[in-house]
This record gives C-alpha cells, structure tokens and sequence, in this order.
C-alpha cells in the first residue's frame, strides 16, 4: 500500500490539513474526511454532474480529480455556496420553479447554472440548456431547471444599477 501524502488547502474558506492516500479522489475526501455530503458520487466517470465543485473559482467534476492535486487549492463545494449567501437566489428560484424533485443532481446543476450566471449577463434559453448539458437529471426533464436559471438571470439583471 502507498503511504498517505500530506495535503493542505482551503475547503470553503477554512484551512484544512490532511493526510490523503495517492489514489483518493477529492469527490470521496470532501464526503469520507470532511463529511460535506452535497458533494454527490453518482457515474464516477465525470459524465453526470453531481460531483461538480469549484477548484481555485473553476468547476471540475470532484471524482476524476485526486485529492493530492488539491494540495494548496481553494475548494468550493455547495456547502460554502449556500452558506456564503452566493446562491441563495437561485436556490430559492430552483424551490419556487420545482426544479429540485428528487435533489440528488441539485448541488452540482446549482454550482454549473452559478458559473454559467458568472460568465453571461443576458443569457438565452438555449445557451442555459448548453452549458447545463454536462449536468444529468432523471426527474425533472431539465425544464424546470432552464427556467430557474433563466428568472434567476433576469432577476440580477434587474437588480444591477
């Protein structure tokens, strides 16, 4: 067996130490060693989504990523998301719009549709369905959730001076 590595980063703004084993990978520690479960595991292959987390402010899916490439990153996940107050809107449009159903696929859908609100001002329908198209949901037939980001957009901009 390999010995565990040393690692030190920032996991939602908090210093974090730890000792990780070469072949952990980050989706695993965040849940396994930090116990930040909104992190979800579904394919293990970084083809449905819900592992998605921010790495140094850019989303990567968790479970193709090792926690040892980790080592003196910042880490976002949904957890420091919700409780920094970032999302808090399109949380409450993702509620109001029932673009939750079963919540497995929400953390990573919510952290892609909040990197995808970062970059585009006036977003179209079709622009949301593309870059939400990384994402996979089983419940809700994704319309739910273009519309969430789309009232969500047009609710910021509104709000801009």
């Amino acid at each position: 067996m390999t010995a565990p590595l040393s690692i030190s980063l920032h996991v939602n703004g908090e210093r974090v130490d730890a000792q990780v084993l070469p072949r952990l990978n980050l989706a695993d520690f965040l849940r396994e060693q930090l116990k930040l479960t909104g992190t979800h595991v579904g394919c293990e292959h970084g083809v449905c989504g819900a592992c998605t987390v921010r790495v140094n402010g850019e989303i990567v899916r968790s479970c193709l990523m090792l926690a040892a490439q980790t080592h003196g990153a910042a880490i976002e996940t949904i957890e420091g998301l919700s409780d920094s107050g970032e999302i808090a809107d399109l949380q409450a449009a993702f509620r109001d719009r029932n673009a939750l159903q079963c919540g497995f696929c929400t953390p990573g859908m919510l952290i892609a549709a909040q990197d995808f609100l970062r970059q585009e001002v006036e977003p179209d329908r079709e622009r949301i369905r593309e870059h939400l198209s990384g994402n996979y949901c089983r419940c809700t037939g994704y319309q739910a959730i273009i519309d969430a980001v789309e009232i969500t957009a047009r609710a910021r901009m509104e709000r801009k001076p």
